[in-house]
């Protein structure tokens, strides 16, 4: 990578921790190991980190618990290195936050190249926005330190939900489809499953509205999809 990233790895097994850690070392990053959910979550209030490899079946706190506390206090980006298998587990780990899905037993050179996605994806992002700053309303994004302030408070959001809400206040007067939605967020190609982009949509609205209830941010446009309300 072109300058060094912070990346965090939370893999109770020892010989998969350090292997995931030379791999990191080798893309010439800084690797944290991390023994335990309750370790992690002590890492992530400690600093900021560009990206965090999770499993799932941690001792004590699960990674399930683990993954849904990171994406409330943080949007950093995470990759779940996980022996479950089953489909279900990768579709909920993706709804709620998740940005990759890697079953063990895996190829290094595929982690490898998984971790470098995620952070050429970050440093594209950096450098699309040359703004330091969006506004709309009484919404203020930092796009340095990823923060939100809506009617003067911190608000919390997931990678996903501040990810949507900077595109729309990229583009204040443009109508995001879902299939547009989808395929910018979650840089995939869109398949037809509202579901997804229906819960994460939601729940920023949700957010906002706690916010501030006196106003309205976004709308959406029956059959074309969403945009911010003048």
């Amino acid at each position: 990578m072109s300058e060094e990233a912070n990346i965090l790895i939370v893999e109770d097994d020892e010989d998969i921790n350090q292997l995931l850690c030379n791999i990191i070392r080798k893309l010439n990053c800084f690797a944290q190991p991390a023994y335990s959910g309750t370790e992690a979550m002590l890492y992530i209030e400690k600093q900021n980190w560009d990206l965090v490899l999770l499993d799932l079946m941690l001792p004590g706190k699960s990674g399930e618990d683990v993954l849904t506390e990171i994406v409330q206090k943080s949007a950093v980006p995470i990759i779940i290195i996980s022996a479950k298998g089953e489909q279900q587990s990768k579709i909920d780990c993706l709804q709620f936050g998740a940005d990759d899905y890697i079953t063990k037993p895996f190829d290094v050179n595929e982690v490898s190249a998984r971790i470098h996605v995620q952070l050429r994806r970050k440093q594209r992002t950096q450098g699309i926005l040359q703004k330091k700053e969006l506004t709309y309303k009484d919404i203020i994004i930092d796009l340095n330190r990823r923060t939100v302030l809506v009617n003067g408070s911190p608000l919390k959001l997931t990678a996903r939900e501040y990810a949507i809400l900077v595109l729309l206040l990229s583009s204040p007067e443009k109508i995001y489809s879902k299939a547009n939605l989808y395929e910018s967020v979650w840089k995939e190609a869109y398949y037809g499953d509202e579901n997804i982009v229906n819960v994460h949509m939601s729940h920023l609205r949700s957010k906002l509205a706690q916010a501030n209830p006196n106003e309205v941010y976004i709308e959406t446009v029956w059959g074309m999809g969403y945009r911010l309300k003048n």
